[in-house]
């Protein structure tokens, strides 16, 4: 079974709209690594305060990270027409924004989880526990994404809405932020991980119809 036409032109325009602004797919690897990174010398380098707070700083510099190219998910399509044209066709719309939101995650997200245990080292993250936390972060940070790309389609018509979307998008991250803490913890149980994996379940379940009922709201 052929790809709907709109699934395909959304994918490329996703990845193609990721590097229009030069460095734009690496922004959001440059600012999770600054952010990971700033935290030794802030706090000591000492290894165990270090690693006891590790898992910790990785989730919230992945959080922060995941909204940095969030505004311009779908503002471009709806200021070119193409979301206009995509809300006309037989393919359901939430297809669509599921699609771009995936698509982003793989140019920008995907790469902040293979980062993620390089920096966990730099941390003092026990090095047999960054394999399972690489596991709990690519979990995580999908749904980051996918909730992001909700607060980016209801923020998609407001110029510069790149705070709107933070205050939007945050307190939807708490849950897996929680589960995804726990289950990347070195002596982590199994359930948390199973947690995680349940939220991140909800969120690829629903935030693509929340995303598609922004986006009909702003075409309208």
């Amino acid at each position: 079974m052929n790809t709907p036409a709109p699934l395909r032109a959304a994918f490329r325009q996703a990845i193609t709209e990721a590097w229009a602004s030069g460095a734009g797919a690496l922004l959001p690897i440059g600012f999770f690594a600054g952010a990971a990174m700033l935290v030794p010398f802030t706090v000591g380098t000492d290894a165990a305060q270090l690693a006891a707070i590790g898992t910790g700083v990785l989730w919230v510099a992945l959080a922060l990270a995941s909204l940095v190219s969030m505004e311009r998910l779908f503002q471009a399509d709806l200021e070119d027409g193409t979301l206009d044209l995509w809300a006309q066709e037989e393919t359901p719309l939430f297809l669509v924004a599921a699609t771009k939101i995936l698509a982003h995650w793989l140019v920008s997200g995907l790469p902040l989880v293979l980062l993620t245990p390089l920096i966990g080292l730099t941390l003092q993250l026990p090095a047999d526990a960054l394999l399972p936390a690489m596991l709990a972060y690519g979990l995580g940070g999908l749904a980051f994404f996918l909730w992001g790309g909700v607060a980016g389609a209801l923020a998609a018509s407001v110029p510069r809405g790149g705070l709107l979307i933070a205050l939007l998008a945050l307190p939807l991250f708490i849950p897996t932020a929680i589960f995804g803490g726990l289950a990347a913890q070195p002596d982590g149980e199994t359930s948390n991980l199973l947690f995680l994996a349940a939220s991140t379940l909800f969120a690829l379940g629903v935030a693509p119809f929340a995303a598609s009922a922004a986006l009909r709201l702003a075409v309208d």
